[in-house]
């Protein structure tokens, strides 16, 4: 029997999955975050997954999860004891981070942001600064020295494109793609360049004064969901990493266990 790692990071819009089978990663998914789930419908959930590229839920002997949902917690925690009879690692209070975190409260730091630091300091080294675009879009900085030293957080594309349709009449939904032109000539332009490039400003905005009170260049990692949308309207992000939180989640189990 297979003795797989199952990482699992739930965001507030996303559950990315993925399987370590010691060497690589053999699968990934990402899933719909779903707060209703019962811990025996996770089970049923990630085993057609698991089946579908021909790994069992019960080879997944190491559980590591990193939750944003604290009712998603509690049920992934219930499916882990119960369908791969081992108790999973959370991140969470307490636990061996491999990261100093030099904020004013680390402990309003979320976990997702400290495993994505822990991994682009292993992946990248420091001085660095890792956008990650999921339901919020967060900004990262982690020192020369490997220390995660804060950051920014902003609204997320998608929150931003839902504002716009749910508050203005005349307004609908759209494809997040970067227009062929700046001035938009009809409504799906217009939107695309307000938010899809207006986006990319705020990065790259964000990134220029970062490094300008580090005091000079750093690496740019981009990752989450929506990293591709970004990416097509600026150059600012110089490496795309969908599995960093992943890999660091990874990393973090091991120095845990």
């Amino acid at each position: 029997m297979r003795d797989v790692l199952l990482a699992i990071d739930v965001g507030n819009t996303q559950v990315v999955v993925g399987a370590h089978d010691g060497n690589d990663w053999c699968a990934r998914w990402r899933l719909h975050t779903e707060s209703t789930r019962t811990s025996d419908e996770w089970a049923s959930h990630l085993g057609g997954l698991l089946d579908s590229s021909g790994l069992r839920l019960r080879e997944c002997r190491n559980v590591a999860l990193s939750s944003v949902v604290p009712r998603v917690t509690a049920a992934l925690r219930d499916m882990a004891s119960a369908y791969t009879r081992s108790e999973p690692f959370v991140v969470g209070p307490g636990v061996r981070t491999g990261v100093r975190i030099l904020t004013d409260n680390p402990r309003e730091v979320g976990a997702d942001r400290v495993v994505n630091s822990l991994a682009a300091r292993e992946r990248y080294g420091g001085p660095a600064i890792v956008v990650d675009f999921g339901t919020a879009t967060t900004l990262d900085v982690i020192s020369e020295e490997g220390d995660y030293l804060g950051g920014a957080i902003a609204p997320g594309l998608s929150i931003a494109a839902e504002a716009l349709q749910s508050h203005a009449s005349k307004l609908y939904e759209v494809e997040l793609l970067r227009p062929a032109r700046a001035i938009g000539r009809n409504t799906v332009e217009c939107m695309q360049m307000g938010i899809v490039v207006g986006y990319a400003g705020l990065v790259e905005r964000l990134v220029r004064d970062t490094q300008r009170e580090l005091g000079g260049p750093c690496k740019v990692i981009g990752t989450g969901g929506l990293v591709g949308v970004v990416t097509q309207a600026t150059d600012a992000i110089e490496h795309v990493d969908p599995d960093l939180t992943l890999e660091g989640l990874r990393l973090m189990y091991r120095l845990n266990r």
